[in-house]
């Protein structure tokens, strides 16, 4: 069992390892700059199931580092939340496949909404149509899942969570984001106290 722990930390690790480091990401975060701290937009964050959660945990992150952001699910877009998309807003949306009806269904309606709004596509698919719409596309490498059913999204979670991560602090740094201002945006709990006692 040891040994077959070492193995999936291993093949996680890898994958990690295996995200292709390119300009995109820099392109990425001046797009963001741009429409968040310039035009004074926010970052809308979509995925549907576990790349879903994934989007949820990207939104709050940038949220409470400073760059305003809010996960909008792309079922209940069909159903009147697509009236939270303004017009200097940005879409930061994730598809392991790049080929998630509702995903790419959000893209035309969002678009439809506001001709124009910049697209930033998470995915292990850059040949996918969802793929083909974005202005920058930041790809996870498509490794192969851990799960021994090579269904679960597992390893693909875990890449989208690290490409969400460098994006979040190249904004912190981007931006010169002080622990002061962090405070300002957590109160509560250990890290509220530990900004607030930072220099």
């Amino acid at each position: 069992m040891l040994e077959e722990i070492k193995e999936l930390l291993r093949r996680e690790s890898e994958a990690i390892l295996n995200i292709p480091a390119s300009e995109a990401f820099a392109e990425a975060a001046d797009l963001i700059w741009k429409k968040v701290h310039e035009d004074h937009g926010k970052l809308v964050c979509g995925g549907m199931g576990k790349a879903g959660q994934i989007a949820v945990n990207i939104a709050t992150t940038f949220s409470s580092t400073g760059t305003p952001a809010v996960f909008l699910h792309p079922s209940d877009a069909q159903h009147g939340d697509l009236g939270v998309i303004q017009e200097n807003d940005i879409l930061l949306l994730i598809s392991n496949s790049g080929k998630t009806r509702e995903i790419i269904e959000l893209v035309g309606l969002a678009k439809g909404l506001y001709h124009g709004l910049p697209l930033i596509v998470i995915t292990g698919n850059p040949e996918a149509d969802l793929a083909r719409q974005a202005d920058v596309i930041l790809h996870t490498g498509h490794p192969e899942e851990v799960c021994p059913l090579g269904l679960t999204p597992t390893t693909s979670t875990t890449t989208m969570t690290v490409i969400g991560d460098i994006l979040v602090v190249l904004m912190i740094k981007k931006i010169g984001f002080k622990p002061a201002d962090y405070a300002r945006r957590h109160h509560g709990g250990y890290l509220g106290i530990k900004s607030r006692n930072s220099d």
